[in-house]
This record gives C-alpha cells, structure tokens and sequence, in this order.
C-alpha cells in the first residue's frame, strides 16, 4: 500500500481533476456527494495523509496549536488532552503539549517558545502561581487566539471552558449532610483561581441552605504548586482535624490530588473511611472503583472540556472576521456515589 499517494494520484486514478479532489476531501458545497464519498473511500483505502505544511503555507497558518497544563501526570488532564487531540485531528491540526508545573516562570517560558514556533492558537488551563495574566493579554492583543479551559479567570476576554465548580461543590457537600455528616471539613488550595474559589462557595452555600454553621476553621489550604509540600500540608491538615475536642466526621477535597492523597494519608494513619470519617472530592481517576475503600467523587466531564475548548479555539484561528463576542461554558459534574460516604443514617 503506497503511504505516499498524493492528490495528483488520486486525480489520475479517478479520472477527475485536482481541484476537484481538493475540494471533495475538504467537503465543499461544490462537489457531488456522489463524488466526495468515491474520493474520501479511494483517500482512505490508500492511506493518503495530507501534506499538512504545504496546506499550511497556503493558508498562511502552520496548523499548530499550542497546550499549555500543569502537568501530564494527571488523570483529569490526560482525559481533557484526548477531547482536545480528536477534535484537533479532526480538522487537521497538531497539538504541541507543554507543562507549566504549576509555575508561573515556567508557563511564561512555554508561552513564549509557542508563539516563536509560530502556533495558530494556544488552549491554556493557567498554573496555580498565575494571578496575573498580562502576559497572555498581550499575546492575544498581537493577534494570537486564546483560549481559556478548566481554570478560568475574568482577566482576559476570551472563549473558557470549564466544569460547573460551585455546583459540584455543593452536591458533594449535600450529600454528606444528607448521608449524616454535620462536621463537614473543606480542604483547598492556597490560589485566587476561579476553581478554588467557585468550589469554597459551592460548600459554603451547602451548609447555610441547610442550617449548619460555617467554622472558618475546618477549612485549610495547601501549597499545590510543589508534590512534597502538598503531602506535608496534608498530613498538617489531617492531623489539626483529629486533633480538635470536635473533629470532622467528612471531609470534602477540592482537586484530584487533594483526594487521592488524602485518601491515602487516612488509611496510613489507621483511620476507618467512612466509620470515622468519609471524604469525597472532586477526581476523574479510573481506579475510584478499586480503591479502598471506593471513592464518591465528583466527576468533571474532561474530555467534553478539551473537545469543546478546541473547537472553540479553532472557531477563532478560521474566523474570516475579528471575533469580539466570546462565550462561557461551564459543563455540569456528576455525583459519584461510593463506600467512601455511606450513609450514616442507615447505620
């Protein structure tokens, strides 16, 4: 099978022009279905990839698009990356993934080596150390599309998408008041992100709309930008609630690692889940069935998130005019109901 065949080929075995095959392959109003569906079977049977620098030199774009995360080592940003990549594809652009670390150097430095590569658009879920997001202003204010996802900010106006935190939030604290949990412990991280932020009020709300007093105090953050340290702030946090004369009886985590990890700091601690206290946080790992015990968890709909930033982003990239009406999207969180937070009440 020749993985080299080109549109001239096609164009000879069919007898057709190649303007024609151009245009079938890229589903224009001009061509015949008739036509298209014999070109996109003959394209597909003989593997034919198009050349997509020369396309991008016609068009003036390299058909790149440029990712920034926090890191790959991250169920929830993996699932996010494959919406991303398919829709992409799609439409015949690459993605060039880049990690921040959580570091507002380190994002900076990804921005700028993007830019140089000469990237049509760029997909950003800005680092924790970010608050200030002049910089990407200014890419954008010099003609590179932007696009928020997961992490949004009222910053930049700009297409964002992103997952329904505060509503998530407060379902994961409802249900621990409805499965008899009182002494609800919130832990967090230390940033003035939207999510952190949107997700502290979800469990607010929760406890006001069911006449349970907030206590500052059963809420604490940790230092998410370095792994060490978000285990040492943690064991902190752990240890502070079983300390006090009224100790949590649930705790609701606020990001995937929180959740994990803590889960796993309370086994090591010798603490029973959810005898002596349930947890519940937001997480999209595949092994909240297999955990013990399993995980209730809110589940964000990632992949829908990365399709959904992606086409938008595109929109723009191929937009014939200034785009000056931008939308956002929040997508709805599912509850996730496992042994973590049996119910009290039933006991």
């Amino acid at each position: 099978m020749n993985n080299n065949v080109t549109l001239k080929d096609i164009a000879k075995a069919l007898n057709l022009s190649i303007s024609t095959i151009s245009k079938s392959l890229n589903d224009s109003y001009e061509i015949s279905l008739e036509t298209k569906e014999k070109v996109l079977v003959y394209a597909k049977f003989h593997n034919y990839s198009p050349n997509r620098m020369a396309k991008g030199l016609k068009e003036g774009k390299s058909r790149s698009i440029g990712v920034v995360v926090c890191s790959l080592d991250n169920n929830f940003v993996s699932q996010m990356l494959d919406g991303i990549d398919k829709y992409s594809t799609e439409k015949s652009y690459q993605i060039i993934i880049m990690q921040s670390k959580e570091s507002l150097e380190q994002e900076s430095a990804c921005l700028s080596l993007l830019y140089a590569r000469g990237v049509d658009g760029i997909l950003i879920s800005p680092a924790y150390e970010n608050v200030d997001l002049s910089y990407l202003i200014s890419l954008q204010d010099g003609g590179l599309p932007i696009v928020l996802f997961d992490r949004l900010s009222d910053q930049i106006e700009t297409h964002k998408v992103g997952a329904d935190n505060f509503k998530g939030a407060y379902n994961a604290t409802v249900h621990l008041i409805k499965t008899g949990h009182s002494r609800i412990a919130h832990l967090n991280t230390n940033t003035t992100l939207s999510i952190t932020t949107e997700r502290l009020n979800g469990y607010k709300k929760a406890l006001i709309d069911y006449g349970i007093e907030f206590k500052p105090e059963l809420v604490r953050y940790c230092d998410y930008a370095d792994t060490t340290k978000l285990m040492n702030d943690l064991e902190r946090s752990i240890q502070f609630y079983m300390s006090l004369d009224e100790r949590p009886d649930a705790i609701f985590t606020a990001t995937d690692q929180i959740t994990t990890k803590c889960l796993a700091i309370l086994n090591r601690l010798k603490y029973k889940i959810p005898e002596d206290i349930a947890i519940i946080g937001f997480t999209n790992t595949d092994l909240a069935d297999a955990l013990k015990p399993s995980l209730s968890t809110i589940h964000q709909p990632a992949f829908e998130i990365g399709q959904l930033a992606a086409r938008k982003l595109i929109s723009i990239i191929e937009s014939r005019y200034k785009i000056t009406e931008f939308e956002t999207i929040v997508l709805d969180t599912v509850l996730m109901i496992r042994e973590s937070t049996r119910n009290r009440l039933r006991a």
